[in-house]
């Protein structure tokens, strides 16, 4: 679509070829720069709204999305693979981290209970 607008813009520049060759002088060139910069929104509607260059857009689009989709279903299982691995190999380490992380966690509510057996010894 971006060469298709390249192309639109050279023929439209071609096109004012000739009115370009008499523009030397400063006023003439600055005009033509201006008339052109009002045309180009225009012309380039017309370029963009035209049912052939529409029609070559959706088509692209289609054949790409065509050619992604099995690229995309490819890639999702591949994830979902590698994913199933991961767990595989994470649920034997989380089963033998279990018990150390509770006997921290002992560790630690012992920790605070006499912290605050000791805070309540200095307050009284």
């Amino acid at each position: 679509m971006k060469f298709s607008l390249i192309v639109a813009v050279v023929v439209l520049a071609l096109a004012q070829g000739s009115f370009a060759q008499e523009a030397f002088n400063l006023d003439n060139l600055s005009q033509y720069f201006e008339d052109l910069r009002n045309r180009m929104p225009q012309d380039l509607g017309e370029i963009i709204r035209n049912p052939d260059l529409v029609n070559q857009a959706r088509t692209f689009l289609e054949e790409r999305k065509a050619q992604l989709e099995p690229l995309a279903t490819q890639v999702q299982e591949q994830l979902r693979a590698a994913s199933t691995n991961v767990e595989e190999q994470l649920k034997p380490l989380a089963t033998q981290l279990q018990p150390m992380f509770e006997n921290l966690q002992r560790q630690v509510e012992a920790m605070v209970q006499k912290m605050r057996e000791q805070a309540a010894a200095i307050g009284n």
